[in-house]
């Protein structure tokens, strides 16, 4: 395999920029430029000089030898004044060594992931933390990271293991020591898996939210202050305001971190009736924007009811340009009532981040919803037609199977493994 090497910090001038090598040949590039490399594990202030042999720049070096780094090969870090200048020379003869190239996006984790040191959840937890803006993002892609949805897989691959051991037992060891209705057993540990996979799903839906940011819509009818509620939430005017009813036409966004949870505030068009061609579009986008918002806030005015049919049970109804502080109350003019609606807010979507579980992309979703498809079909199996065991197997293999992309981690010798150490099989 290749060796590469890739500038691992920021471009552009810093206090301190680090340049990561990685393959069989990162000690023997390094040391062209940096002499004798410390000993792996150590960190050592090095001269890095050019072929001529004049001084480029002090830098401290690092070395780590494979597996035990980030890549699982041998690994040499330099860690350089953060000079446009100076990464750039040390790059230019990096490549003049000619044992090393450099490296392509993501090549650095892709051969983590080959080298076994991370899975495929964790690089997408490594991927989710590089692009975290908010707290409850970043504990989110860290727990993935930690290989928190790893851990919870291999314990429902141990479960499934189990019962598919219980059944292959039926079917290939019938004349050995074994139990003869296995049926309850099996029927349990697939229970018990369908159960967290269940919670899970549910779950996944709320963490794409929180990576993704939660969209909160303000809704109400013309000139009823939403515009100028957003403005004043976002401290610029972002969104025209005017005492003429129907100014805005379309959606406007504004991204904010409420404490920690990433909320998208969404501007809309007054809800009314209306024979203005484009204002009824800008009402009619309203609609679509509002069904498919995670929370909606109506802006109430006196005596109006149109857009009362979008609204559910945790959505939050204000009063609106309440200029003074009146309960129930808000005013985009003063700020009154503002701090207490985000609160509001806040309490709502945090009490839907509860739910949030440790599965947090579409993939994972997609996948334990098969799994849990093929539990299911093996549960009929063994509970109406209980004379057929293949078939439930291969249900249950279908279903670890689908588990096991989770991680991207298959063992097709587990199912035996688990049957001799768990029924003493031709002793």
């Amino acid at each position: 395999m290749d060796t590469i090497f890739a500038l691992a910090t920021a471009r552009g001038r810093a206090g301190v920029a680090v340049i990561r090598i990685s393959g069989p040949r990162a000690f023997d590039a390094a040391s062209r430029l940096a002499g004798d490399l410390p000993l792996p594990g150590r960190a050592r202030l090095r001269k890095l000089r050019d072929m001529s042999g004049d001084v480029v720049d002090d830098a401290l070096v690092l070395t780590f030898k494979g597996p035990r780094s980030f890549t699982g090969e041998d690994v040499v870090e330099l860690h350089l004044h953060g000079s446009v200048a100076v990464i750039a020379a040390c790059e230019r003869l990096l490549s003049e060594t000619g044992l090393v190239r450099p490296a392509e996006a993501g090549e650095f984790t892709r051969r983590a992931l080959q080298n076994e040191k991370l899975d495929i959840a964790q690089v997408e937890g490594l991927g989710d933390l590089l692009s975290a803006e908010t707290e409850a993002q970043r504990l989110q892609a860290t727990r993935l990271l930690q290989g928190r949805l790893g851990d919870r897989a291999a314990d429902w691959r141990a479960d499934l293991l189990t019962a598919l051991a219980l059944v292959e037992v039926t079917i290939d060891f019938a004349d050995e020591e074994v139990p003869t209705d296995v049926a309850s057993q099996v029927i349990e540990k697939i229970s018990k898996v369908v159960q967290d996979l269940q919670a899970e799903i549910r779950g996944s839906h709320v963490a794409e939210r929180v990576r993704d940011g939660f969209e909160v819509a303000i809704l109400g009818a013309p000139n009823a202050g939403k515009s100028t509620l957003l403005n004043w939430i976002a401290g610029r005017d972002v969104a025209i305001t005017s005492h003429v009813a129907g100014t805005t036409r379309d959606v406007i966004e504004v991204r904010l971190d409420l404490d920690g949870l990433p909320v998208t505030l969404l501007d809309t068009a007054g809800l009314r009736q209306t024979e203005d061609t484009v204002e009824r579009i800008g009402v009619d986008r309203t609609r679509q924007r509002a069904e498919g918002a995670d929370l909606r806030v109506w802006i109430r005015s006196d005596g109006d009811v149109e857009g009362c049919d979008l609204l559910s049970a945790d959505d939050i109804v204000v009063l609106g340009k309440q200029d003074s502080l009146v309960e129930g109350g808000v005013s985009g003019r003063t700020g009154a009532g503002v701090d207490a609606l985000l609160a509001r807010i806040k309490v709502v979507l945090s009490d839907r981040m509860a739910r949030v579980g440790t599965a947090t992309h579409q993939r994972h979703r997609l996948a334990m919803m098969s799994a849990v498809q093929s539990l299911e079909a093996a549960k009929e199996v063994i509970e109406t037609l209980g004379e057929t065991p293949e078939l439930a197997a291969e249900e249950i293999r279908s279903a670890a199977r689908s588990l096991d992309s989770l991680t991207g981690r298959i063992d097709v010798e587990a199912v035996l493994g688990e049957i001799f150490s768990s029924f003493c099989i031709g002793k």
